[in-house]
């Protein structure tokens, strides 16, 4: 299946050719527009695969819905002459708490792929987790710019290819890893099922092993990670994991007290509160409904991070203001890539940004430190005012 390189969307013309400025006869001015662009854009399988949930989609839709139950409480007649939104997430200074996510397999949302996404990031002062089954090589997307990369770790059952990836990332300027933890099987994504999902060329296991699976039924995706994910992963590992690298870990897929609890136990350098954009578990809770659970489990010991359901500027605010330090975006800048490549990416980078100092303009908070529980109100809130 072939990627198109430019497609009229209505009277939009969207062109991926990086030899040609993108032509559009109204820009995009939101997140959710340039989500519908991609529908578009992209062939059905491939805007599926990035869009796409767990079995009923349930969680899926709450990622986002819960954020509008969560409503302002803003404060007047302070002084917003100047926002500043920049923070700091392991010691790097980003221009504002908004992040990169890992999501995998860019190329088939753009031909660059990887590349574009960590030059739009290194444009945007912000950090980028690639994803372990990036389409690029950590070798390219580190030597396509100087973004500051953390890499994202599945564990294989052959845990020597995990560790020669860790290392070579360690070797190419990576600072951190981060473990996702929820996933010893893939969840059952039934739109993949159903177009019969076919995963890219993996570059970064061709040398230590074959990522092509012969599946005459369902997913190739699926059938791929039953093959060489380890469902024997426990808290023990991430011992053995320490061993292999000198880089901080962060843990991810976090979504209650108990094991947030554990990670600070086990060590980590940090917790990303995610249910992994409703693609693993159905029915669990929002990751926005769970965040406050863990920030008072952790109790300030390590950071805490937030990904899920980010849309809007507004969203961003209400994570910070229940405990996340910083949050992670995925599905948008999949949209933007598979729009306008790097520049798509950093549109959408920048719509968040400027969403979010609007929302601390407007709720009486001139830096991100100024952002507290008290700046907003969640449905416990107003349940416990009523007893």
């Amino acid at each position: 299946m072939q990627l198109h390189l430019g497609l009229p969307v209505g009277k939009l013309n969207v062109c991926r050719c990086p030899c040609f400025p993108v032509l559009m006869a109204a820009e995009p001015v939101n997140v959710n527009e340039f989500q519908e662009l991609a529908r578009q854009a992209l062939p059905k399988m491939y805007y599926d695969y990035f869009s796409g949930g767990a079995e009923d989609q349930h969680t899926l839709r709450e990622n986002v819905e819960a954020f509008s139950r969560i409503t302002f409480q803003p404060r007047i007649l302070v002084d917003v002459s100047n926002i500043d939104m920049s923070t700091t997430v392991l010691g790097f200074n980003i221009s504002s708490p908004i992040m990169i996510a890992p999501t995998a397999m860019h190329k088939l949302a753009h031909p660059e792929g990887e590349i574009a996404t960590a030059k739009a990031a290194a444009a945007s002062n912000t950090i980028m987790v690639l994803s372990f089954m990036s389409t690029c090589t950590v070798e390219e997307v580190a030597s396509s710019c100087n973004a500051i990369r953390f890499l994202q770790l599945y564990v294989f059952k052959r845990r020597d290819v995990s560790a020669q990836l860790v290392q070579r990332a360690e070797r190419n300027g990576f600072k951190a890893i981060v473990l996702t933890a929820d996933t010893p099987r893939l969840g059952r994504r039934e739109a993949d099922i159903k177009n019969r999902m076919v995963s890219p060329r993996l570059k970064n296991f061709e040398a230590f092993l074959s990522t092509e699976v012969a599946s005459d039924q369902g997913s190739n995706v699926e059938a791929l990670a039953s093959q060489i994910f380890d469902d024997s992963l426990s808290w023990k590992d991430i011992e053995w994991l320490r061993s292999i690298t000198n880089l901080p870990i962060l843990i991810k897929g976090v979504l209650t007290r108990e094991d947030a609890m554990k990670a600070v136990e086990v060590g980590v350098s940090g917790i990303i509160v995610s249910n992994h954009g409703a693609r693993q578990l159905d029915y669990v809770p929002a990751t926005i409904s769970a965040l406050e659970e863990v920030v008072c489990a952790v109790g300030g010991k390590v950071p805490v991070l937030f990904d899920g359901g980010i849309r809007r500027g507004t969203d961003i605010f209400k994570a910070l203001a229940l405990g996340a330090q910083a949050v992670f975006i995925g599905r948008p800048v999949i949209y933007g890539l598979a729009v306008q490549g790097e520049h798509g990416v950093r549109r959408v980078f920048q719509m968040l940004k400027d969403e979010l100092e609007i929302t601390m303009a407007l709720s009486g908070c001139s830096s991100v430190k100024d952002i507290s529980r008290r700046h907003v109100r969640t449905e416990q809130d107003r349940l416990q005012s009523m007893l």
